[in-house]
């Protein structure tokens, strides 16, 4: 299979548990090269826990979860599988981008500190490139003139187009959202959304946790709607909008839109 027609992220029966509460039921998905797909669902359906499995900040109980073709927190050995030891699972992390609800900036650091944190550890490149790259990355999400802010004297909006920014500043692969606005004062949500409209624009495999149905609507290629840890409906966002064939996807959109 060429490397154009393996999908990003492929999920294959993922299954996962806390205890006798199981959160993912047989979770199987797809995500090709390029393309956001967008998760919606009731609080508790289990979404925020699959897009931590992604990533294998979370482990999984059953099932197989690749991204870009290599599997995920695990190495197979014949029909074996074994949980990588955590420096590795570290190592392939990198190549994941998240962005979660709470922005997680290190208050002491400036804006550009911040977004140079992660390059500056793992010794990418000069630290004039580095400085370069972060300057770039700040003023892809309309932070030029913030560059020497720290997070205290930044709007909730404008901290988490820094976190974008520093999770952009590893050159993912794939970015994961994890409902990046829903910590937001309404009137800052729509600066986080063109950011990440951008980036859509620009090729960036996505997958967003949202409840921004109209960002889902006119960004992703496939909206799907998690209930109860299962996938319950998945197809073209306008139709699964306006013309849903489940009536627990009825019954969720008539309360949301």
């Amino acid at each position: 299979m060429s490397e154009e027609s393996t999908p990003m992220v492929k999920a294959e029966a993922i299954s996962k548990a806390y205890g006798s509460n199981e959160v993912l039921k047989s979770i199987s998905l797809e995500v090709n090269r390029g393309e956001v797909l967008c998760l919606v669902g009731p609080s508790g359906s289990g979404k925020s826990t699959f897009l931590r499995c992604i990533n294998h900040l979370e482990t999984i109980n059953a099932g197989r979860l690749w991204v870009d073709g290599e599997l995920v927190g695990y190495r197979q050995h014949g029909d074996k599988v074994y949980e990588m030891h955590p420096k590795e699972a570290a190592k392939q992390r990198r190549d994941i981008g998240m962005v979660f609800q709470r922005f997680n900036l290190f208050p002491h650091k400036t804006a550009l500190e911040n977004v140079m944190l992660a390059p500056t550890l793992l010794k990418k490149g000069t630290k004039a490139s580095r400085q370069t790259k972060a300057l770039d990355l700040l003023a892809r999400v309309g932070l030029a003139d913030r560059h020497d802010y720290y997070p205290a004297h930044l709007s909730g909006g404008q901290q988490q187009r820094v976190a974008i920014a520093r999770a952009l500043a590893m050159e993912p692969k794939l970015m994961l959202f994890d409902e990046p606005t829903s910590a937001l004062d309404p009137e800052l949500v729509g600066e986080v959304l063109e950011v990440m409209k951008g980036l859509a624009e620009s090729g960036m495999t996505m997958i967003v946790v949202t409840h921004e149905m109209g960002f889902a609507r006119e960004v992703a290629d496939t909206l799907v709607f998690m209930d109860g840890g299962v996938v319950v409906e998945a197809g073209d966002p306008v139709e699964v909008l306006t013309n849903p064939q489940r009536e627990r996807t009825k019954a969720f959109l008539s309360k949301v839109l």
